[in-house]
C-alpha cells in the first residue's frame, strides 16, 4: 500500500510511521491490496489531529482522530477506517446476495423439434416459434370536455387570455373571419398557434 505522509507543525518520527503501517496492514486485509493511503497529522496547542484517507477504486474511507497524544489519534482514525470498511463490504455483500437468491428465471418449456427433410436420417431438427395472434393493446382513456372550446368568435389575443384562465395545454377558437385556430402549449411553456385549413 502506498502512504503520503505529511506532518503540519510536527515531526514524524519512525516511531509513529510504523504504528501507521501496523495499522494500515491490519485493513490491507479488509480492503484489499489495490489502494492509497494519505496520512495528514497536525499539531495545535494541546491537540494532536490525525486524519488518514484510503482510496480504493470505486470508495474514499476518511478517518479523523483527536486527542492529546498522537498515537491515541492515529488509533481513533483507523478505527473510523476499519468501521467504514466493514459497513461496506457487508453492503456489497448483501446486495450481491440478494440479487442471486431473488434472480430465479423460469425456462419455457421446450417446443417439441420439428423434423424438416425427405427421411428420418437426412431430417434436420427445426424449433418453431409462436407469437401471439393479437397484439395486447390498451384503450384510450377519453374524457368528453368542452372547455378548450370557445363558443364565440374572438381574437388571437382574448384566445389566449381564455386558454391562460382554463389552464388548457389545447384551446380551440374561431377567429373574427371564421377560421377555425387551435391554440397548443408546448412543452418548453410557449403557446403555438395552428390554423385548420
Amino acid at each position: 500500500m502506498n502512504v503520503d505522509y505529511t506532518g503540519r507543525q510536527f515531526d514524524i518520527t519512525p516511531k509513529i510511521r510504523k504504528e501507521v503501517e501496523a495499522g494500515l496492514a491490519k485493513l490491507v486485509k479488509i480492503v484489499g491490496e489495490n489502494c492509497s493511503s494519505k496520512v495528514i497529522l497536525t499539531a495545535e496547542k494541546q491537540r494532536r489531529i490525525a486524519e488518514i484517507t484510503v482510496t480504493r477504486r470505486t470508495k474514499t474511507l476518511v478517518g479523523h482522530g483527536e486527542a492529546t497524544d498522537v498515537l491515541v489519534a492515529i488509533d481513533e482514525a483507523l478505527g473510523h477506517i476499519e468501521k467504514q470498511a466493514l459497513k461496506l463490504n457487508t453492503r456489497k455483500r448483501d446486495v450481491k446476495r440478494a440479487v442471486k437468491a431473488t434472480w430465479k428465471r423460469e425456462a419455457p418449456e421446450p417446443e417439441p423439434p420439428v423434423a424438416v427433410g425427405a427421411k428420418g436420417v437426412t431430417a434436420v431438427p427445426v424449433v418453431v416459434h409462436k407469437f401471439p395472434a393479437k397484439p395486447k393493446m390498451t384503450e384510450a382513456h377519453l374524457v368528453r370536455s368542452q372547455e378548450s372550446v370557445a363558443i364565440q368568435p374572438m381574437t388571437i389575443e382574448e384566445a389566449v387570455k381564455e386558454c391562460e384562465f382554463r389552464d388548457r395545454g389545447v384551446f380551440i377558437f374561431r377567429d373574427k373571419k371564421g377560421i377555425v385556430r387551435v391554440l397548443h402549449r408546448r412543452k418548453d411553456g410557449k403557446l403555438e398557434l395552428i390554423e385548420v385549413p
